[in-house]
């Protein structure tokens, strides 16, 4: 995910953000790759890991290494900003997002496999060092439905999808990599605004194969869809 990290800090760069950027990691992260982050980002910041332990909860999921995304939570003690956007990874932007930071906690994005709940994968928030403990105290005794941070935090912010409509998040602002052959009349609507693309699930960009001759995807079965694969080239142009 680092290399997810680098792509997603340079895009910002390229879009001019006038955003301080950070980038949290864990202690495993080579010394060598922190001084490439450190290169795009402003602040490098080592968090401790946090698991949930629903171990019943993540095979059902059937991905359990979501077990470590609870380390996200410490976004909220970055207490040195006032008002911050999250952003996993796996996302890259189309283009200058600052006006996020116009928008309150807890804004994010509907999923697009359950649009009552919201996708973790981008959100605006204000680090809270009371809302912290808040969220860890609610993850013991409540745990999470689907055994990772974003089922913890759809029942933590649980009057998303009815409370204040200014907080839900155009798609457009995490556009999920699964909605454009799933729903595919949608995107050639209204894909040409997306401004976020998240790579969810499988494979992950830095998991492709890169042509740097044709500068295409080397395609294979798990692959599929044009749209699909002009974003994979641009995660790899970037990179």
């Amino acid at each position: 995910y680092c290399q997810g990290a680098l792509v997603l800090g340079k895009s910002l760069r390229n879009h001019k953000t006038s955003r301080q950027l950070v980038v949290m990691i864990t202690s495993q992260v080579t010394s060598r790759m922190r001084d490439v982050l450190s290169n795009i980002f402003d602040e490098v910041v080592e968090v401790d890991i946090l698991d949930s332990a629903d171990s019943v909860h993540l095979s059902l999921m059937k991905r359990p290494e979501l077990g470590i995304t609870f380390t996200k939570f410490q976004c909220w003690t970055l207490t040195q900003y006032t008002k911050c956007v999250y952003m996993d990874a796996d996302t890259i932007v189309l283009c200058n997002i600052d006006e996020l930071f116009d928008r309150d906690e807890f804004s994010a994005a509907p999923d697009s496999g359950w649009p009552d709940c919201f996708n973790s994968g981008v959100f605006v928030f204000r680090p809270s060092v009371e809302t912290f403990h808040k969220l860890l105290h609610f993850a013991e005794v409540h745990g999470s439905f689907d055994g990772g941070d974003q089922g913890l935090l759809n029942s933590f912010f649980s009057n998303w999808a009815t409370a204040d409509i200014s907080k839900h998040l155009p798609f457009i602002y995490n556009l999920s990599i699964s909605s454009v052959y799933t729903y595919k009349p949608a995107f050639l609507q209204f894909g040409s605004e997306a401004k976020v693309v998240h790579f969810l699930g499988t494979p992950k960009p830095w998991n492709c194969k890169y042509n740097p001759q044709t500068r295409w995807i080397v395609e294979d079965e798990s692959l599929s869809g044009q749209e699909h694969l002009s974003y994979l080239v641009l995660w790899w142009e970037i990179y």
